[in-house]
């Protein structure tokens, strides 16, 4: 398929630009293809990052033996500790899934939106950008512990002004 000296002239951009073109699904509709395939990839992703991030807090404290994360963190770790092995390895998953699933929801919603909006717009434009950076900012805010309307509306503002501005420097760079 590709030869030893073409992986070694292709730069970060091409890795990227082939990787969108590979599809996991075929659910028939290209949305649904869309939203499946941005969930797979963005929950891997958020499953290994969640993954390291527990490791290395665990870590950490298994050699400084005292806390340096936040007190919140603090109780996240000592919760991931457990009296046994099961309940340590419990807390994991349940963290991990957790995460997981965050990363995957807003990754599909955003990519079905943007699709959508294409579609039913004619064009890909900022506006499509923020409206649906704003709508999967908002739903991924329902998502966090404790969420009040304050962190709703932040959530939404931020997400809505991400998007934007990747919108508008994706032509730049």
């Amino acid at each position: 398929m590709f030869d030893e000296k073409n992986l070694e002239t292709r730069s970060v951009l091409d890795e990227l630009r082939n990787f969108e073109k590979n599809v996991f699904f075929d659910l028939g509709h290209p949305l649904l293809n869309r939203i499946a395939d941005c969930f797979v990839r963005a929950a891997g992703i958020g499953a290994v990052q969640a993954l390291s991030k527990e490791a290395y807090f665990t870590a950490v404290e298994g050699c400084n033996g005292e806390t340096v994360a936040s007190p919140k963190k603090a109780q996240q770790v000592a919760a991931l500790r457990g009296e046994t092995n099961q309940k340590s390895v419990e807390a994991l998953m349940k963290r991990t899934g957790k995460e997981t699933l965050q990363w995957g929801m807003v990754a599909g919603v955003y990519s079905g939106l943007t699709y959508g909006l294409k579609e039913a717009r004619g064009t890909h434009d900022w506006k499509n950008s923020a409206l649906a950076g704003a709508l999967t900012g908002g739903a991924l805010a329902l998502t966090l512990d404790h969420s009040s309307h304050e962190k709703v509306v932040q959530c939404v503002i931020t997400g809505a002004a991400l998007s934007t501005a990747a919108n508008l420097l994706a032509g730049v760079l």
